[in-house]
């Protein structure tokens, strides 16, 4: 068994003109989000093999969040830059190159990848992916690049514990 558990990163600010994309940092609420969030799933869940996020700034910030509260090391976080996509193909072939010996992993990225991704790979439809949402899928695979349809184990979004 294989276990996915996919997150959108949290809510990010668009109030520098002048700073890229790439580097845009998460707003207030989105650090909150994160804390949040990752706390409620830290007591839910056994902690992920593996941790690998986007080098997006707003990703990898959620993701050191996601890493102090399940009390991972970050020395240990894999950071992606081909994560840093919004379509699903590289999200794809990220969890499908991962080493046989991690069964679960959590991933951090974007909007359009994500959604495209829960919704070909798991069992529940969904509609959109909020940031700093989470979806877990579980795989009947004994390897990654193996997985097929999943079943959607966890949808987790913040609104559902403020």
């Amino acid at each position: 068994m294989k276990t996915i558990y996919i997150v959108r990163h949290a809510k990010s600010s668009w109030e520098y003109d002048s700073v890229k994309d790439i580097d845009r940092p998460l707003k207030e609420r989105g650090i909150n989000d994160a804390h949040l969030l990752s706390k409620v799933l830290a007591k839910q869940l056994q902690k992920p093999d593996v941790f690998v996020s986007s080098s997006a700034n707003r990703a990898l910030h959620t993701a050191v969040i996601f890493c102090e509260n399940f009390d991972y090391p970050l020395s240990n976080l894999q950071i992606k830059r081909q994560l840093y996509s919004f379509s699903d193909g590289y999200l794809v072939k990220t969890v499908k190159a991962l080493d046989d010996g991690f069964n679960s992993a959590i991933i951090f990225s974007h909007d359009h990848g994500i959604n495209t991704f829960v919704n070909k790979f798991g069992s529940k439809p969904i509609a959109h992916v909020p940031t700093c949402g989470v979806v877990g899928i579980r795989f009947d695979e004994k390897h990654w690049k193996n997985i097929r349809k999943g079943t959607t184990v966890l949808v987790e979004f913040p609104k559902h514990h403020r």
